[in-house]
């Protein structure tokens, strides 16, 4: 997680008033086989594993781990346009619209 996205995620959760953290997965969907999933936990599941990031907690699922290991998350601000982006090195394939991939 780059310092950027570390920021908004701590900034999020403030706002949010509770969580531990900032759950990073995926889920099948889409045209390519795989959609990113990012949720609030505020409580850890038996096969989540946790990792502090500039003192926030990112949490991944065992599963989901396999397809994120190396992904770097950033936020990025593009004139209005502002998001987060997943730079994953994992990816194989992409759908033409950008909402899932494959490995």
């Amino acid at each position: 997680m780059t310092k950027s996205a570390a920021t908004q995620v701590a900034a999020f959760i403030a706002n949010r008033g509770k969580g531990l953290g900032l759950r990073l997965g995926v889920k099948t969907s889409g045209c390519s086989g795989m959609a990113y999933i990012l949720e609030f936990v505020d409580q850890l599941n038996d096969d989540d594993l946790m990792f502090d990031n500039d003192g926030v907690n990112i949490i991944v699922d065992k599963k989901s781990f396999v397809y994120l290991d190396g992904t770097e998350l950033d936020f990025i601000q593009e004139g209005l346009d502002q998001g987060f982006q997943f730079n994953n090195p994992n990816v194989g394939d992409e759908c033409g619209c950008g909402e899932s991939f494959n490995v």
